[in-house]
């Protein structure tokens, strides 16, 4: 891993030159592939976020953190969960999508994926919430 936070592919040398991801791409894989997993109500972003999707662009990396360390890519991912859904089973599918979307499109693996519950939406609350982002 460099000195700017950017991850180096380690691959064969094919004298082409090198290949480098950003953690943002990491985290964009990240938070597209947690939002396709039914029983995830949305995911929990900031502000800055918020008034970003505002303008008119969406923020796929909304409520996913990367962190390069020694050892590897640990990712946090925080989202709200659908009411009447079994909370371990779509967690572990949000982990096993992540992965395999990781592993698919960078051919790199996660050390971990951690699923963070921020809360639970009822289906009258969608209304309510958006609403409460606004202001």
């Amino acid at each position: 891993m460099s000195e700017y936070n950017i991850l180096e592919m380690e691959q064969e040398n094919n004298g082409l030159g090198k290949i480098e991801i950003a953690p943002e791409v990491i985290e964009v894989i990240a938070g597209i592939a947690a939002s396709e997993v039914e029983g995830v109500a949305s995911m929990r972003g900031n502000f800055a976020a918020g008034v970003v999707e505002r303008l008119g662009k969406k923020n796929h990396g909304k409520g996913v953190k990367v962190e390069l360390t020694e050892t590897g890519i640990k990712i946090d991912v925080y989202c709200l969960m659908k009411f009447g859904i079994s909370i371990p089973s779509v967690a572990g599918k949000i982990q096993e999508n992540i992965r395999q979307a990781l592993l698919n499109m960078t051919a790199l693996e996660a050390e971990e994926v951690n699923i963070h519950v921020v809360g639970v939406q009822f289906e009258t609350q969608k209304q309510e919430a958006l609403i409460e982002e606004e202001v």
